[in-house]
């Protein structure tokens, strides 16, 4: 066992740690502002950005949440008027979508966490930025152990953005 307090820590470990952490709270703080509600609520709406139709199986492993929990996470959404409840095409499953107003809060969230990230940044000059890219790319490389663990991590990415994703996967 490590004792991370007591036994050394290199400090480029140390460093990605408080990275990571400064800038989840910081995505979290202004995805609850824009959508008034925390926990998984803003990775459900901008899943169904990306991935219009999935069914609640697929959105509950994304999120990585039961059953009953998301449900109860849809039923909020469409009581919100953010998510509809479709027909799928295999007639036992319900297709999860956006509604006009959801899809409206998703370009919100979105551009709150770009506003986030982009200031993190704002002290990189362009050639810094390509090389920490290549960087992230390595390290995110090794994260994912199985398909569904891709989507767990990209859960909040702008999809497009990211056209040669370095942990593809398959599972929706």
């Amino acid at each position: 066992m490590r004792y991370a307090y007591i036994w050394p820590m290199d400090r480029t470990t140390n460093l990605l740690g408080a990275l990571a952490l400064g800038l989840t709270d910081r995505i979290q703080s202004g995805m609850k502002d824009a959508l008034e509600r925390s926990g998984e609520f803003a990775a459900a709406i901008v899943v169904l950005g990306y991935a219009p139709g999935l069914s609640v199986e697929l959105l509950r492993q994304v999120l990585d949440r039961s059953h009953p929990g998301t449900v109860r996470l849809i039923d909020r959404l469409v009581d919100d008027g953010l998510v509809e409840r479709r027909k799928a095409t295999d007639g036992r499953a319900v297709a999860l979508h956006l509604t006009r107003k959801g899809t409206k809060l998703r370009r919100q969230l979105m551009e709150s966490r770009l506003d986030t990230l982009e200031s993190g940044l704002a002290g990189l000059s362009e050639q810094e930025r390509r090389v920490l890219g290549d960087l992230l790319a390595k390290v995110l490389k090794n994260l994912p152990d199985s398909d569904m663990a891709k989507h767990r991590i990209c859960r909040l990415c702008s999809v497009p953005t990211c056209r040669d994703c370095p942990i593809p996967g398959n599972a929706i």
